[in-house]
């Protein structure tokens, strides 16, 4: 596996597919700078090896036309700062502007492209668009996690263009890595911690990882699918009434690998889906009508704190409860003292997927774990099995 460390890029021109799909409010000002400082080691190791590099980017979902509200011109002060080198933008990513930029670049110089996804040709994966991508670079590096699971022109067509100088950033790098840790080389006993509303949104993860699990923990909103698949009332809590059979079967799997399944035992029910709704404590499978679980109760808890304090690899995906709502979060904020408890006692702990990074942000957990994923989608699709078409593209 090729990285940026395997190249020195004095008197180099890297061109660089980055991640900067970041939130704007709206005076276009960055609300989270998380992806623009994990990108940001592997631009400095270019500009201090002496070379210079291009960046690349979509932000937003354009579809194909120009849009000014989506614009990387609004991030490109925030690069600058983050980065320490003022960097030069131009207001397209390919054609004559670009080539007369690229003309100017210096070394120790960054240029930051337009974004990507103006042009139709890019998520369409054009062969003549990533060549023109191409000519900006002498190295092409991607370093762009959150995106390797798209065949776009700048995350996997352009690779071609470099058969024998393009490599994985830092980032990326250890993106792959952290999975790796997980799903091959973790040691045991390996827990997954699966959250999240439903179970069809898990189920090809669940298959994945049961050959790789010591102990898988359910929580959140598909717990009461396998509730009700064991013949457990559930009131009006979520449930894919017609996953029933699948719950049941994923149980059985397990149980013919050896994985420990760990589901709730009781429950913060309310009457209603609002901050405000009366609450009471109730054993996850006696939930009457009107009422819905929203957060895993105290003994799950405690049987949930038992497995995860004493694993050694970890892997977490997905919140306990309605994180979002003060009254259903106390559940996901003590899985997250617990995986902090057993990452300071060694283990090895990854965090991924939309919510659960979410939460991890918001309750102050991104230091207390050992890997926080960049990548949703690109995420999943890893932990379900799948070669990443940006990934196989630097590996080919």
């Amino acid at each position: 596996m090729k990285t940026i460390e395997d190249y020195n890029f004095e008197h180099k021109r890297a061109l660089i597919r980055v991640d900067f799909n970041v939130p704007l409010d709206k005076d276009f000002q960055v609300t989270d700078t998380s992806r623009i400082e994990a990108a940001k080691p592997t631009i400095l190791k270019i500009l201090e090896d002496g070379g210079s590099a291009v960046l690349m980017s979509h932000l937003g979902r354009p579809k194909g036309t120009r849009n000014a509200a989506m614009s990387l011109s609004h991030i490109s002060e925030k690069v600058s700062e983050i980065v320490g080198v003022q960097v030069k933008f131009v207001d397209d990513c390919v054609g004559e502007k670009v080539e007369a930029a690229y003309g100017d670049l210096q070394d120790g110089e960054v240029l930051l492209l337009e974004n990507l996804r103006f042009y139709p040709e890019e998520e369409k994966g054009d062969r003549d668009f990533a060549e023109q991508l191409a000519s900006f670079g002498d190295v092409y590096v991607n370093d762009a996690f959150g995106t390797a699971h798209r065949a776009h022109a700048s995350t996997t067509i352009v690779a071609d263009f470099f058969p024998n100088s393009k490599c994985f950033g830092y980032l990326l790098a250890k993106e792959i890595k952290a999975i790796e840790k997980v799903m091959q080389t973790g040691e045991k006993p390996v827990t997954a911690i699966l959250g999240g509303a439903k179970v069809s949104s898990k189920i090809t993860i669940i298959e994945s990882i049961l050959d790789k699990v010591n102990h898988l923990i359910v929580g959140g909103g598909m717990t009461y699918t396998f509730v009700k698949a064991q013949e457990g009332q559930v009131g009006d809590s979520i449930c894919e009434d017609d996953k029933l059979e699948l719950a049941l079967n994923i149980l059985k799997l397990a149980k013919d690998k050896g994985v420990a399944v760990h589901l709730p035992v009781d429950v913060l029910a309310a009457d209603a889906f609002d901050e405000s709704a009366n609450t009471q404590i109730l054993p996850v499978d006696q939930i009457p009508d009107g009422w819905q679980g929203l957060d895993v109760g105290p003994q799950t808890l405690e049987k949930f704190k038992e497995v995860i304090i004493n694993s050694k690899t970890i892997l977490w995906n997905g919140p306990a409860g309605v994180f979002e709502m003060k009254p259903f979060a106390k559940g996901t904020i003590a899985i997250g003292n617990f995986v902090d408890e057993a990452t300071q006692k060694g283990a090895f702990s990854l965090v991924g997927g939309g919510d659960s990074v979410a939460a991890v942000k918001q309750f102050g957990f991104q230091d207390k774990v050992s890997y926080v994923s960049t990548g949703g989608g690109a995420m999943l699709e890893s932990l379900e099995g799948k070669t990443l078409p940006g990934i196989a593209a630097i590996l080919g």
